[in-house]
């Protein structure tokens, strides 16, 4: 396993590496920038030339890449146009918003996706897998910002159930430890403060889990049946082996490999996906911030957010790629 870690991990490297070339050049072709986007269409040429040597655009291009990979190594991404606060501060204030979002929606998917997907299979035919195909069609096709003002106009607006806007009520006085509000309030005993910033996260975190929801318990429905028409399913259920040990031994854990695969990609695209469904319910994590940068060419800010996304992807695959090792110990030893 430990060989098969560092392996990854010296992959990881010439990827890494490509990546911020590929990002760095990617950017820097993006039309207008910085100094237009600051100083606006009425801009003389004299301005935009000054404000690209105040921010270092006026180098060449290889000059300002090598600076830019000498201060990742520091983890230094530089500062925010836009504000001129340090990008790195910026993204630990707004980041674990959106990263608790991402895992309360990937929490839910799983946790109803995988069980229902498996039923549906095993009671092929039946009303229930007729629903579950049914309705993971309907979260495939629903856009996920159309479904979150659904959900906030009936059950925040309409019916007063859940909260409508925001991670915690103007009431509270939590104790901020981590930025991760549950997890805060668990560390610190204050339960009120988990049960109110669960509430907060309960519409958003439904209208971001419907997409990969819906693939979840689509390809754990077909990948069942797919291992149930295997022979050495028939042959253990005909040894007369438990059904629990059938189940879980012969049938899921054959099953997995493809569902372990659709929960990485969806657990990246959640991070990167959920600048929508932040809008609407005025989350306030990386969305609001990333649309502001967009407008306004910040290029430390685009840069750190994209690098931080694809890193986590590099990151999730690692992680699915162990996952087929300790599921299917073939994998391992090839």
């Amino acid at each position: 396993m430990l060989r098969l870690i560092v392996r990854r991990l010296l992959q990881l490297i010439p990827t890494l590496f490509g990546l911020t070339v590929l990002l760095f050049l990617w950017i820097h072709r993006l039309p207008g920038g910085p100094a237009s986007a600051l100083l606006g269409e009425r801009a003389t040429e004299a301005d935009r030339r000054q404000i690209e040597a105040a921010l270092g655009l006026d180098e060449p291009v290889w000059v300002q890449y090598s600076r830019w990979i000498e201060r990742l190594f520091q983890l230094d991404l530089g500062t925010s146009v836009q504000t001129g606060q340090p990008v790195w501060e910026e993204f630990t204030t707004r980041f674990p918003a959106t990263v608790e979002l991402a895992l309360t929606a990937i929490l839910i998917a799983v946790l109803i996706g995988i069980p229902l997907g498996y039923f549906a299979a095993r009671r092929r035919g039946s009303w229930l897998d007729v629903t579950a195909v049914s309705s993971s069609l309907i979260g495939v096709c629903i856009p996920v910002f159309f479904l979150a003002f659904l959900l906030r106009s009936v059950f925040a607006v309409n019916l007063g159930w859940l909260p409508s806007v925001g991670r915690q009520s103007a009431g509270i006085d939590a104790t901020e430890v981590t930025g991760f509000f549950v997890l805060d309030g668990l560390l610190t005993g204050e339960w009120d403060a988990s049960w109110d910033a669960l509430q907060h996260l309960a519409l958003p975190g439904i209208a971001l889990a419907s997409i990969p929801l819906a693939l979840i318990v689509r390809i754990t429905r077909a990948s069942v049946l797919e291992v149930l028409s295997e022979d050495y399913v028939r042959t253990a259920e005909s040894k007369g082996l438990r059904q629990r040990v059938v189940r879980g031994r012969h049938v899921m854990r054959n099953a997995l490999l493809p569902v372990v695969t659709t929960v990485g990609l969806a657990t990246g695209s959640l991070l990167s996906g959920a600048v929508l469904t932040e809008s609407v319910f005025s989350f306030g994590g990386i969305g609001s911030f990333i649309q502001t940068a967009i407008d306004g060419r910040d290029y430390p800010v685009l840069m750190g957010f994209i690098l931080f996304i694809a890193l986590t992807y590099v990151l999730i695959n690692l992680v699915v790629d162990l996952a087929y090792s300790v599921i299917d110990p073939r994998v391992r030893v090839n």
